[in-house]
């Protein structure tokens, strides 16, 4: 049974999974969370658990991490067992689902009591985790797509900017590829090829958000540049077939001219490649400023026991001090306006490179795209990328692809 199934079956099977030794005791002033694969911070959430001790005496919090592979399935069998954490951190679009299926606590009245606490974020990322006119998740840690590009690549091929159209994309990477090297890699997964798409006007879904409407000509004679830039070894083809490792390595190797990916691509490819500087690095918007995000936010189980004390909890770790101590720490950016700006003039006099990495996720966040509220996301995203490989990688033309694609998006939307 794989998590979908589980998703939908889970909160009627409370109680059919023995209690975890690591849970806590069901106490009124004691509260669990579990958190995203960020164990390297375990000093930082320390602080900011005993600071919330001291302004709530008698609380007890219980910290767990678990590894990105493995958080959602456990998450989804403490919700079988009717022992799901108080608070979690959830990524990308996996939330949508369990909001959906009555997981996860309606934070609306919360936001609506004290309106003070919204406007210390970011309101397109904090929209961004809206669904059915419901706010489900705070942004905890935030992130979304730019466009890294080879100076020293560049200035080979004769270029002097990055590219401002999708087609100039295609033509950059084809100027770039010569023997070993290749033009252009993007990230593939949850969505995060989608600007190539959102940049030529292509839309997955129809307004009622039910109906497919990406099966046009102008979707057939993208896919149809993208398939013969493939080929051609203008664009690399771990850019369809590799995850988070790969396309990142390949980058790092000096021998791609450009990667479409978020901003922590910056800091694992500096690690890898010593040719890294300003002078050899650049960092663009997409063209269009297109985006697409990937973050953490932290929600609220429903089942908890004490939600307004898990609401505290939420507050003070995404209110203005502890923000800021995890964006300086961790020189990421986390959707509080405030930490975000000390941040980044941190970060601007340690690694001016980074600063300006960091600086293009908290432009144009009114142009995201990929990230629709889709209960049935997972399923929609794993058929459709089925045919998108297909079309690029020359297993089926564009146009069957797209008609394949079509039917089973259909299917997948009458399902739910």
């Amino acid at each position: 049974m794989d998590r979908r199934t589980l998703i939908k079956s889970g909160l009627a099977a409370a109680g059919t999974v023995a209690m975890p030794a690591y849970l806590r005791a069901q106490s009124n002033r004691k509260l669990s969370i579990l958190t995203w694969n960020i164990a390297d911070q375990e000093a930082l959430f320390k602080e900011e658990f005993a600071d919330f001790k001291a302004q709530n005496p008698g609380v007890e919090i219980e910290w767990l991490d678990k590894k990105g592979p493995e958080l959602p399935a456990f998450y989804q069998t403490q919700l079988v067992a009717g022992t799901a954490p108080d608070i979690i951190d959830l990524q990308g679009a996996i939330w949508v689902e369990w909001a959906a299926n009555g997981a996860l606590l309606d934070l609306t009245p919360y936001m609506q009591k004290e309106p003070d606490v919204a406007k210390l974020y970011n309101q397109d990322y904090l929209a961004s985790f809206v669904y059915d006119k419901k706010n489900y998740v705070v942004p905890f840690y935030i992130a979304k797509t730019l466009l890294f590009y080879n100076k020293t690549m560049f200035k080979e091929a004769g270029l002097a900017a990055a590219p401002k159209s999708f087609d100039e994309i295609v033509n950059f990477s084809q100027a770039m590829a010569k023997g070993e090297k290749t033009g252009f890699l993007t990230l593939n997964f949850d969505w995060l090829y989608w600007p190539l798409m959102q940049m030529n006007g292509v839309e997955l879904l129809k307004p009622d958000m039910k109906t497919p409407a990406f099966n046009t000509p102008k979707t057939i004679e993208v896919l149809e540049k993208l398939a013969k830039a493939t080929a051609s070894g203008g664009i690399n083809k771990i850019a369809w077939t590799g995850r988070w490792v790969e396309p990142n390595g390949a980058f790092a190797s000096g021998n791609v001219g450009m990667l479409q990916a978020h901003s922590a691509s910056y800091f694992f490819v500096k690690g890898q490649a010593p040719w890294v500087n300003p002078d050899t690095l650049g960092a663009a918007q997409n063209p269009g400023n297109w985006s697409t995000p990937t973050n953490h936010g932290f929600a609220i189980s429903k089942s908890s026991k004490n939600p307004d004390l898990a609401w505290a909890l939420v507050k003070h770790m995404t209110g203005n001090k502890w923000a800021t101590e995890f964006s300086v720490r961790r020189r990421i950016l986390t959707g509080n306006l405030a930490a975000d700006k000390v941040g980044l003039e941190k970060v601007k006099a340690e690694d001016p490179l980074a600063h300006a990495v960091l600086l293009t996720q908290l432009e144009h966040t009114d142009k995201m795209c990929g990230n629709w509220p889709l209960p049935n996301d997972a399923q929609v995203k794993d058929v459709f990328w089925a045919e998108i490989q297909n079309a690029v990688l020359g297993r089926k033309d564009a146009k069957t692809a797209m008609a394949d694609a079509e039917r089973a998006v259909t299917r997948v939307m009458r399902r739910s």
